[in-house]
């Protein structure tokens, strides 16, 4: 009796931040890498062991299970149902994050006046704005419903009591970091109260097969704020990305148990809200009547969506010892080795003493391999200052030893390409099955791809050496 008092009586240590529990003090919490949160909580918990007890429902085979109740319902915004599979499944938790001003709140509320109807309602709770702001928001995109209810709270149980009174079908959340439950010590946006918050609105859409939408707030890296857990917890994470000086907005997969991670949504900022683009490709290309030296189109993937972008490059003499070199829309390293390439592979030396500048069009980020041809024409031709032809695209990952590899998806590239209008590719060896009335080029290296170039374009890169 004494030893087992004793053990009740042992001193625990809890961290302030996340609430994780140890017997020993630490000087760095191991849940959430927090320094000095460590903090002696008096007796610790006596152990226990966890009895059997009744079963909520008994278990049946699998094929008994009825998946009818599954079965996703639209949002009412076609692109949303792409990235999500189809729509929202009854009792599923969604976390949407981004950066602020994306346009996170404009397309939930957009969502959530779509997917209203007498049959389901829809309650929207903002914890960051009042009332009245969200009305003037929903009257600017014309997200108008009488079966759309808004209730602004910060408060855990005032949420969970709107939820009793409207019985909604779909529960959107804005956001989770700014709602905190009076049961817990701590601010909102604290480990401790994301994790309860989340919890108990995700237990709250099982219990009742609702549906939730809950917004997410990201670090100054890019990542999702809060413990990892509240990634765990929830069905579906989207991430929704895009330049705040651009149009384009992207919402991408990153965890979906009820579909692929391999979609894209594509979406389009404006004045009057956000809409679904079906066919983006527009947006990252340039009507030109005649074409401009240093620019090149290419075709990426984005998921499984094939997009048609431009690449374009300047070159212009410097006038300091160290040469620019600016990017935008491009990884800046893979600039750099596609001109180490074309200095060494293509024997273009003239670049390495010129301020070179590098972007997309239209605010879309080239991050696959598959552009590393395009950005080696463009930067060609911005050298030799003759156009690539007007029709061209060109597709393909350029090593360091100058060759040219395949990447996947070449045939659904150039069927993108080719229904755009365009006539002439650049692509690896072994393209496959290439569309019909479309001249495909293969090209092993980077001589094999200059080559391929005006002869002009040649002549001026041979003058410059």
């Amino acid at each position: 009796m004494a030893t087992r008092a004793k053990t009740r009586e042992r001193p625990s240590y809890r961290c302030t931040e996340c609430g994780y529990t140890t017997a020993k003090w630490l000087g760095r919490c191991p849940e959430c890498q927090t320094w000095g949160t460590v903090e002696e909580q008096g007796g610790g918990p006596a152990v226990r062991t966890t009895a059997a007890g009744p079963v909520s429902s008994a278990a049946v085979p699998i094929g008994q299970v009825d998946s009818r109740t599954a079965t996703a319902r639209s949002t009412g915004v076609t692109e949303l149902d792409r990235v999500l599979g189809g729509g929202l499944v009854p009792g599923a938790v969604v976390l949407l994050a981004g950066e602020p001003g994306v346009g996170k709140s404009t397309l939930l509320l957009d969502v959530a006046a779509k997917a209203a109807g007498s049959d389901h309602r829809t309650l929207y709770v903002t914890a960051e704005e009042s009332a009245s702001q969200v009305r003037l928001r929903a009257d600017r995109i014309h997200a108008i419903n009488d079966h759309l209810y808004l209730a602004a709270e910060t408060d855990l149980a005032a949420v969970l009591g709107h939820l009793d009174a409207v019985k909604p079908s779909l529960l959107v959340l804005d956001s989770v970091q700014t709602v905190a439950s009076p049961e817990l010590d701590g601010a909102p946006g604290g480990m401790a109260q994301v994790r309860e918050v989340a919890g108990a609105l995700i237990r709250a859409s099982k219990e009742r097969g609702m549906a939730t939408l809950l917004v997410g707030h990201v670090t100054k890296d890019g990542a999702i704020a809060g413990p990892r857990l509240l990634e765990h917890l929830v069905d579906v994470v989207l991430s929704f990305e895009g330049d705040r000086h651009a149009r384009l907005r992207l919402v991408r997969g990153v965890k979906n148990r009820y579909g692929a991670t391999d979609e894209v949504g594509c979406f389009e900022l404006h004045d009057e809200g956000i809409t679904g683009l079906a066919d983006p490709s527009g947006l990252f290309l340039t009507r030109r009547d005649e074409p401009v030296p240093g620019t090149c189109l290419t075709v990426t993937l984005e998921g499984k969506r094939p997009l048609v972008a431009e690449v374009q490059a300047l070159t212009v003499d410097s006038q300091i010892p160290s040469p620019r070199r600016t990017t935008s829309g491009l990884e800046t390293s893979r600039v750099s080795m596609m001109l180490a390439v074309l200095e060494q592979r293509g024997r273009i030396s003239a670049l390495g003493k010129r301020d070179i500048y590098t972007a997309t069009v239209g605010g879309v980020k080239l991050t696959e391999p598959a552009a590393d041809l395009a950005v080696a024409l463009a930067l060609a031709s911005a050298a030799s200052d003759v156009p690539l032809p007007k029709n061209l695209v060109a597709i393909g990952e350029v090593g360091l030893a100058g060759e040219v590899r395949r990447v996947t998806g070449v045939q659904r590239r150039l069927a993108e390409a080719h229904r755009l209008g365009f006539t002439h590719a650049l692509v690896p060896t072994d393209p496959g099955k290439v569309p019909a009335g479309m001249k495909v080029i293969e090209v092993a290296d980077m001589g094999d791809a200059l080559r391929a170039l005006p002869r002009r374009s040649r002549a001026r890169a041979s003058q410059d050496e």
